[in-house]
């Protein structure tokens, strides 16, 4: 690390602000990171009889407890618990294997029947009483689960509070119960979760697409400085042509045809992501190229390319540093606002943007509304702090 980056760094933490609001935003972003260790309806680890199971990692089937059915168990259910225990009450082949044992006679063709036997179709599966434990993650459910039965009696919209009955008649009591520590939206599912799956698809795709638009940015930017002449006149040119078309329209029109996806909406912001940071990048080559250590290396062979990656482009990281952090809001702040006009991530995918308009639609609803509006203003508040020290600390005029 040479001097000058110590002392850029130096100035950057000693602006606590920006040096704080960075560590709380870095220390948010990797906590959500393994969001399915934190919210989750499968437990993270299993163990009956000493066998362990990790039901977060791998999937099970119903059968690999002891049970009869190939499909996946709802682990939060009853029976399961039953299952597990050995204490469960005797499964009916016909009604509570939900309908393992085909009655025979529907199959019965025209000319030549089936002899049913005289025995009964319903068979009891004992289960011996088993030892188990299970780890649950802090919320037990994630961003798409809908319950289909609750403590409380109320599954939509049900408040982190104790709320007055419709009907008027007592109160309701409040989400704690079920385990919705910030309530339930519009379909059931547990707002908290869909808060934290939200805010990390936010803060992946921000920092996605602030880093391939500054890669593509810094080439074309790069290679319209370098070269200049014709080839910065008509990249000029080109880039206000397409700058001059709203992406919106042609996420509108490419939506149409597609399926829509978060890689096409990645895809299509980045049609247009790069054009800012090429002319600050554009415009710093121009300057660059004409210093003696640019002509001396022309002057010696080098080529054109290592040129531009080991002599001008570390001269001219300056912007590219400064912006990133705006660029990450930018990019934030696309994707709140596709999906809150129902344009972005299709549903059941988590969005702070889907959240926003659920709360619109249910102004009543503030457990909604509010937490989502106080993540998304204090993750673009962080990042503004940050970009702020960034810019200050590598200003020239300030450091050195």
């Amino acid at each position: 690390m040479n001097k000058e980056l110590k002392v850029k760094l130096g100035v950057f933490r000693n602006d606590r602000r920006a040096f704080y609001s960075f560590i709380i935003l870095a220390s948010l972003f990797f906590l959500t990171l393994p969001a399915e260790m934190l919210c989750n309806v499968r437990p993270l680890i299993i163990v009956v009889d000493g066998k362990p199971y990790f039901p977060i990692a791998v999937t099970y089937s119903q059968k690999d407890f002891g049970g009869s059915l190939p499909s996946e168990p709802d682990y939060k259910s009853k029976f399961f618990t039953n299952l597990l225990s050995g204490t469960s009450d005797s499964i009916t082949s016909n009604e509570e294997a939900n309908g393992l044992a085909l009655d025979l006679g529907d199959f019965e063709d025209e000319e030549d029947s089936f002899e049913i036997p005289s025995q009964p179709l319903s068979t009891n599966i004992e289960i011996s009483p088993r030892d188990f434990w299970m780890l649950w993650p802090p919320v037990r459910y994630d961003y798409k689960y809908i319950p289909t039965e609750s403590v409380t009696g109320n599954v939509v919209l049900a408040a982190p509070y104790e709320t007055e009955s419709p009907i008027g008649e007592g109160f309701i009591e409040s989400s704690w119960n079920d385990g919705h520590y910030l309530g339930t939206d519009d379909r059931g599912r547990d707002v908290l979760a869909r808060l934290i799956y939200g805010f990390r698809i936010s803060m992946l795709f921000g920092v996605s697409l602030a880093i391939t638009g500054t890669l593509v940015g810094c080439l074309i930017g790069g290679t319209q400085g370098f070269f200049g002449g014709w080839v910065d006149l008509a990249g000029q040119r080109l880039t206000e042509i397409w700058g001059s078309i709203p992406r919106l329209y042609i996420l509108i029109i490419l939506s149409s045809f597609l399926v829509p996806s978060a890689l096409l909406l990645f895809l299509i912001l980045n049609l247009t992501a790069w054009m800012g940071i090429a002319a600050y990048i554009r415009a710093e080559f121009l300057k660059i190229r004409n210093y003696e250590f640019v002509k001396a290396a022309k002057s010696l062979g080098v080529s054109n390319f290592k040129i531009m990656r080991r002599h001008i482009l570390p001269n001219a990281l300056t912007p590219v540093l400064t912006f990133f952090p705006f660029e990450v809001t930018a990019g934030i702040l696309a994707l709140v606002s596709l999906d809150f006009l129902n344009l972005g991530v299709p549903s059941p995918a988590p969005s702070l943007g889907e959240l926003l308009a659920q709360g619109k639609n249910n102004l009543h609803a503030i457990w909604i509304l509010l937490p989502t509006f106080v993540t998304l203003s204090l993750t673009i508040t962080l990042l503004t702090f940050v970009g702020e020290g960034i810019r200050n600390a590598f200003d020239p005029r300030k450091t050195l």
